[in-house]
């Protein structure tokens, strides 16, 4: 009979300990996402107009509620965009699948060329399914390309899910500016 109540007790005590370690794991996310104070949103986001100032890079960084990516131009000034959840990402021109990792996936276009006023080349990436490696990263599965076509540039970025994101533009560094799009880890 003191063998029961002990495995009796155990059992108790292990239900209890287990729905105490739950919600503390759960208040703790709430509390992440709560000091992260992410009201984004997953729909559209649009602004500017196309502009001249050619595509020189793109690059990417993790932060603590986000990851990022950073289109880099050459010439001041806030940069129209485009940025969506879609289906598909397609490429400029073409209108063919670009393939993505993830089970999301965002259409970036820039309002401004990958290419200069003769026509060269601003950017040419080596790899154009792989233009950053986001291995590890926390929300983005894959960065492509999907190209440059009358004053347009299109990227794909494939992410884990259709999570909040931001998109915003900065001056500098120089005479250069920026589009950031940042993509939320949580709801």
């Amino acid at each position: 009979m003191k063998g029961n109540w002990r495995r009796l007790l155990t059992a108790v005590l292990a239900v209890a300990v287990a729905g105490t370690l739950a919600v503390a794991g759960s208040s703790t996310a709430s509390a992440t996402r709560a000091a992260c104070g992410i009201t984004w949103g997953s729909g559209d986001k649009n602004a500017g107009g196309l502009e001249r100032g050619p595509l020189t890079n793109v690059r990417s960084g993790q932060q603590d509620c986000y990851d990022r990516l950073v289109l880099d131009f050459a010439a001041p000034g806030a940069h129209g965009y485009s940025v969506r959840y879609v289906p598909e990402v397609v490429e400029d021109g073409s209108g063919r699948p670009v393939p993505l990792r993830g089970g999301a996936k965002l259409q970036i276009t820039a309002y401004a060329p990958a290419y200069d006023d003769a026509g060269h080349s601003t950017y040419n990436p080596p790899n154009r399914a792989e233009l950053v490696n986001v291995t590890g990263y926390q929300t983005f599965r894959q960065v492509a390309w999907a190209g440059s076509f009358e004053g347009y540039t299109t990227i794909g970025l494939g992410v884990r899910a259709r999570l909040p994101f931001r998109v915003s533009t900065l001056d500098g560094p120089g005479t250069a500016s920026r589009i950031v799009i940042d993509v939320a880890h949580t709801w």
